[in-house]
């Protein structure tokens, strides 16, 4: 299956470094690293997730505060958020359109 990022959950990523790289350095790569894990689970096995709201699915980080938010079209994965848990719940719902 392919993956693609919308531009707003790309941002979320991009965000999310920055600040944890600001920590410590190496915590944006220790993030980055999360996000690659999430995304090879998504990929194997995208049936597998938590679905949060119909044909939407979460797929939890082990390390960090944060999900995958993503939906499936076709043979493609579509991430709509990367979102922080501890935020707004659902401030993402109004991508879907």
């Amino acid at each position: 299956m392919k993956i693609r990022f919308l531009a707003l959950a790309r941002q979320e990523v991009d965000d999310a470094a920055f600040w944890y790289g600001n920590q410590a350095e190496e915590k944006a790569q220790e993030f980055l690293d999360e996000l690659d894990r999430a995304v090879r689970l998504i990929k194997s096995f995208p049936l597998a997730f938590t679905e949060i709201e119909p044909e939407i699915r979460r797929c939890l980080f082990a390390r960090f505060p944060y999900a995958l938010i993503f939906g499936i079209e076709a043979d493609t994965i579509v991430v709509i958020a990367v979102a922080h848990l501890h935020r707004k719940p659902g401030y993402w719902a109004d991508r879907l359109e």
